[in-house]
């Protein structure tokens, strides 16, 4: 197993408290609503992968669904990033 991977589980599970949900149902902003799900997502391949590591009763169809959804949410998501930070820099060369 590699060492990086290793230590991004770890980090991955220090920040997992940050994002448990508080048990209050309030209307979110759509880009909070987009991390919302992002995050639901996340978790919901996590559980199915433990499942799936563990032994237990995991459809390993679902797995591989839920794992081509969470890559697909990753990549919308460093696209959408890279797109901000394009039109960051693109603020920066503004003459003032």
């Amino acid at each position: 197993m590699d060492l990086r991977t290793t230590l991004a589980s770890l980090g991955y599970q220090k920040a997992r408290p940050a994002t448990a949900a508080d048990g209050t149902d309030r209307v979110l902003p759509p880009p909070l609503k987009a991390v919302q799900s992002f995050t639901e997502d996340l978790r919901k391949t996590e559980d199915l992968g433990v499942k799936a590591l563990g032994g237990g009763d995991s459809d390993p169809h679902a797995l591989v669904q839920a794992l081509a959804e969470t890559s697909l949410a990753v990549e919308t998501t460093v696209a959408v990033r890279d797109k901000v930070v394009e039109a960051y820099q693109e603020i920066l060369r503004m003459p003032i």
